[in-house]
């Protein structure tokens, strides 16, 4: 399977005013390209560019000798689902299984924002704030630098991305006001649904790929 720079789900000023054009530009085009870029050339010298990103992630996780291809491919399979946990006009209250699973394991939406938002704004340095199904319970977590919970044997449903390069064009040092911006107004519940109704499939769970995306104009 050819390791690539998926396509964005929707153009790159759709997710305005909350994330501009010029971050995901910046973003995408050349954070998440450079991860792929650098994957694929670390999985050709140990001949692993057949296998897709969650595989290389599992069979590399917690060994030194490959940390820098763990390295980037969780970055790459982690923006991948970033992008997918993002929708223009999302946010807000959740709809379908992932709400009634909110209530039983968060205590609702309000605690679950409140929980989400503080984790996101209040992780030390870079990384990731995560909506994840842990065995059978939904947990919010962080992950430092380019850990991911796929390397832990846990399900994500959603993906805050915390590092600078995500939101210091747009909000600079404010880190909690870009996520709750995403909360409010961009979290794809629809995406976290899908994610929880396949969480019985380990294919499905580590797929690069995540989910059938239409092509969208981004340029």
């Amino acid at each position: 399977m050819q390791i690539t720079l998926p396509s964005l789900p929707y153009p790159y000023d759709a997710l305005e005013p909350f994330i501009s054009r010029v971050t995901m530009e910046v973003h995408h085009g050349k954070h998440h390209q450079a991860y792929v870029e650098k994957t694929k050339a670390l999985a050709k010298e140990v001949r692993l560019t057949e296998l897709p990103l969650g595989l290389i992630i599992q069979q590399t996780a917690g060994q030194e000798r490959h940390r820098a291809l763990f390295n980037n491919a969780a970055q790459a399979w982690n923006h991948a689902f970033f992008w997918r946990s993002l929708r223009p006009g999302g946010g807000g209250q959740p709809r379908g299984d992932i709400a009634e699973r909110i209530v039983r394991d968060l205590g609702g939406y309000d605690a679950f924002a409140a929980e989400f938002g503080a984790a996101a704004a209040g992780h030390f340095g870079s990384g990731w704030a995560w909506l994840v199904l842990d065995g059978n319970k939904l947990r919010v977590i962080t992950t430092a630098n380019a850990d991911t919970p796929i390397a832990h044997g846990q399900v994500p449903l959603l993906a805050i991305d915390v590092w600078e390069h995500a939101y210091y064009l747009d909000y600079q040092n404010q880190r909690v006001d870009y996520a709750t911006a995403i909360i409010k107004h961009l979290i794809n519940w629809e995406f976290a649904n899908r994610n929880l109704n396949r969480r019985h499939s380990t294919t499905s769970a580590v797929d690069h790929r995540l989910e059938p995306v239409r092509a969208h104009a981004t340029r």
